[in-house]
């Protein structure tokens, strides 16, 4: 674990997760095992290539970025007052919350609501079990390295979309 703090950055501290805070487990993912970043004051960026970091609960009053080959899983909540951005996919046991834009290579999953205070992009579906919100536009389905995207690969699975337009992708809500 790195703490960026140059002149320039001295705004806003940045965390950079890397290959040494994390822990090998026998499953997909790993465990992240360094500072706690259940609420964080700054930016948090999780070096590229590391495969999914779980965090128990991942905050930040920055941003959260992790980079190509890289993705977040998160057993409570990921929330950044500004954006969320992974290289593969983001996942939360609750719910996701950014207040700019929410962007993965892959998929978006969380177990209760979503939202954005600009669009969310996914190069595969967008899946929650309560409501979407985004300011702007979502997309789902992006993927850019398969030839064909299939429904099932870009649909957007809520229980109510709230707000935002669906720029691309299919909408399917599960209404109560």
């Amino acid at each position: 674990m790195e703490t960026n703090d140059t002149p320039n950055s001295r705004i806003m501290k940045t965390l950079k997760i890397t290959k040494k805070d994390i822990k090998e487990t026998e499953f997909y993912y790993k465990e992240y095992i360094g500072e706690d970043v259940s609420n964080f004051n700054g930016n948090i960026e999780i070096e590229k290539n590391l495969g999914y970091i779980k965090f128990i609960s991942i905050k930040a009053n920055g941003s959260i970025i992790a980079g190509n080959g890289s993705g977040i899983k998160a057993g409570w909540g990921i929330e950044a007052k500004q954006g969320i951005e992974a290289g593969w996919g983001i996942e939360a046991g609750q719910g996701i919350k950014a207040g700019w834009g929410i962007e993965a290579g892959q998929g978006i999953e969380a177990g209760s609501g979503i939202e954005a205070g600009q669009g969310i992009k996914a190069g595969l579906s967008i899946t929650c079990k309560q409501s979407l919100k985004a300011g702007y536009r979502i997309f789902a389905g992006t993927a850019l390295w398969l030839k064909e995207v299939s429904e099932e690969q870009k649909t957007i699975t809520c229980e109510k979309l709230e707000s935002g337009e669906i720029a691309y992708g299919i909408l399917k809500e599960n209404k109560l």
